[in-house]
């Protein structure tokens, strides 16, 4: 039975999916795919080797482009994905994160390639707090280790439906130094900036500056202990991710983040533009209206960002 990727899906939840869709369960389906057991699924987020490319696209009908794209391979990015550990101390990271409201909301539950990321801490769609582990016997998420025809959104271990988890809270200063952080991510990927890798440095350090778990970095937090460092950072001055050498990565950070984010960038400027157009200006000198999206859009191409 062919099954379509959803959008963002990893690849290693469809690999689940195709597999319990077809009768096959996630440990046993390893073997249909020339894989030994262990953290099978979990390694071919980070890289798909040549052969079980070619038998998924023969397979399951799924182009080489798209496969790809379900992967975490090859990104600027990659300093910042949770670790791939089976089994982890209570403030320790472990690889899978989840929203059980976003379960709950899948016609059939899966695992998002945004939560992958030690930055992600709550989901942007219902605002609570993401997990990393099990609620009913605190372990790790790992559907690769499920020997049973379940879904993968039941634990692993004890078998608890993870949609039934209980909500996390994350107060909103938090997640708005969250979303900022995303955006900025966003904007220095797609503008090319060499200060990506500073960005990076300074994000994994953040608990440091948080002062959160003993001077680890951010990939090394569990889930519970990246939201109090990102409630922490949020109270505290945003210096530690502005300052610097590069006066116009500073820059573009810091409006960013004084706006709440992208979105209130470009807000911002749109509020700018609608009260300049609209000034004080002799009628037989004012110019007809511009087009405020269409200039919009122009100018997020300028600063090479798409439109949202």
């Amino acid at each position: 039975m062919a099954i379509e990727p959803r959008p963002d899906e990893l690849l290693s939840s469809w690999l689940h999916r195709l597999a319990f869709a077809n009768g096959v369960a996630p440990r046993s389906f390893a073997g249909v795919l020339g894989r030994g057991e262990g953290m099978w699924s979990a390694r071919l987020d980070l890289q798909v080797p040549h052969d079980v490319m070619t038998l998924l696209k023969q397979q399951a009908a799924v182009a080489a482009e798209a496969l790809s794209a379900m992967t975490m391979a090859g990104q600027v990015l990659t300093p910042l994905l949770l670790p791939l550990r089976e089994n982890a101390g209570r403030n320790r990271s472990t690889w899978m994160q989840y929203c059980p409201l976003c379960f709950v909301a899948d016609e059939a539950p899966y695992f998002r390639r945004r939560w992958r990321l030690a930055t992600r801490i709550s989901c942007f769609v219902h605002g609570c707090g993401l997990r990393d582990r099990c609620p009913a016997c605190r372990s790790g998420i790992a559907s690769f280790g499920q020997s049973e025809l379940i879904p993968q959104h039941f634990c692993a271990r004890c078998g608890f439906d993870l949609r039934r988890a209980a909500k996390v809270s994350v107060n909103a200063a938090a997640r708005l130094l969250e979303r900022c952080i995303d955006d900025i991510c966003k904007v220095e990927m797609a503008k090319g900036s060499t200060m990506i890798g500073s960005l990076v440095s300074r994000l994994l350090r953040a608990p440091v500056v948080a002062g959160v778990g003993s001077g680890k970095t951010l990939t090394n937090l569990s889930a519970a202990a990246r939201i109090r460092c990102f409630e922490q950072l949020a109270a505290k001055p945003y210096d530690w991710l502005v300052a610097g050498n590069d006066t116009a990565a500073a820059h573009w950070r810091r409006l960013i983040l004084d706006a709440g984010g992208h979105d209130g960038l470009v807000a911002r400027l749109a509020d700018f533009m609608e009260k300049d157009r609209t000034s004080a200006t002799p009628e037989r000198f004012r110019l007809p209206d511009a087009d405020l999206p269409a200039l919009l859009e122009a100018y997020l191409r300028v600063i090479g960002v798409k439109a949202r």
